[in-house]
């Protein structure tokens, strides 16, 4: 389903630096990040994977470890039937099988349900996504943007992030989480687009091309 972004970009523009992002960079597309895992748990399960790898490896084993499934498609409950032998040989180091099991068990006890999350706050699901082994503040963020489309998440923690406000601000420095807060102020509601802006600029992507 196509998000609709315009609330956001209306209320982006009114600061002029976001203004020129916006016409620089054109419409945000955040819906391509996670095409291939929709779902809160598939989400989830492939952050795990890809810790600590480069995207290749990444890509590679998480392609395998889908081929685990049956029709290719992952439940918990199916993730729990799979030996510790058959993920191994996908690829996954054995904290990493722990740390799914984790996942999948949580997911199976209600601990992690989708279901619920639209009427809890972001900071309600931040702390049920970090009661899973491996999967901690920066990952929730991804999920929620990505994943449940929350307008209003602002990674602080993201690298990216901190470089696109440095760019973006002219600092000196990387800035601090409190910094960046109280930079985004005016955005307030709607941090999650504004995040996709300072990404491009973080990643130095060129302006989009543009018929005279």
């Amino acid at each position: 389903m196509k998000r609709d972004y315009s609330p956001s970009l209306k209320v982006l523009r009114r600061d002029p630096r976001m203004a020129k992002l916006i016409k620089t960079y054109g419409p945000p597309d955040l819906s391509r990040y996670h095409a291939s895992t929709p779902g809160v748990f598939q989400a989830l399960l492939r952050s795990i994977v890809y810790q600590q790898l480069s995207g290749h490896a990444a890509r590679a084993i998480h392609a395998r470890l889908i081929d685990s499934f049956e029709k290719g498609k992952p439940t918990p409950e199916k993730l729990l039937k799979i030996p510790a032998k058959k993920l191994r040989a996908a690829g996954l180091s054995m904290q990493k099988i722990e740390y799914v099991r984790d996942l999948a068990r949580k997911c199976i006890d209600g601990t992690i349900d989708p279901r619920h999350f639209p009427q809890m706050k972001s900071k309600e699901i931040i702390e049920h996504l970090t009661a899973v082994k491996g999967v901690g503040v920066w990952t929730a963020h991804m999920v929620l943007i990505f994943t449940l489309g929350r307008p209003d998440i602002l990674p602080t923690g993201d690298l990216g992030i901190k470089k696109g406000f440095q760019s973006v601000f002219g600092l000196q420095e990387l800035p601090t989480p409190k910094q960046m807060e109280k930079l985004a102020m005016p955005w307030r509601g709607h941090e999650s687009i504004a995040s996709w802006y300072l990404w491009r600029v973080a990643d130095g992507e060129k302006p989009i091309a543009r018929g005279k």
